[in-house]
């Protein structure tokens, strides 16, 4: 079972991944904003890897963090998945 912050922090990363990469919009701006905020990058969810990367990269402002995400293609890899027409 994944907890909600690792399941929150997957469902912003593929909408990031979307509207920066492909200028595609999963979710509208109001719900990334509060999915965004709602986050707490100091979470420790049991994965070190995606734990430091938030930790040190996330910014709640922007989806600009998801270019130095560290499993890029696993985000497009769940886009693919459930948002490509």
């Amino acid at each position: 079972m994944i907890c909600k912050e690792t399941r929150n922090r997957i469902r912003l990363s593929v909408a990031a991944y979307a509207y920066e990469m492909l200028d595609v919009s999963v979710m509208s701006d109001t719900e990334f904003d509060s999915l965004s905020k709602s986050l707490d990058p100091s979470f420790s969810t049991g994965n070190k890897v995606m734990d430091d990367f938030f930790s040190r990269e996330f910014n709640a402002d922007t989806g600009v963090w998801i270019h130095k995400h560290p499993d890029l293609k696993g985000i497009k890899s769940l886009y693919e998945r459930y948002y490509k027409e």
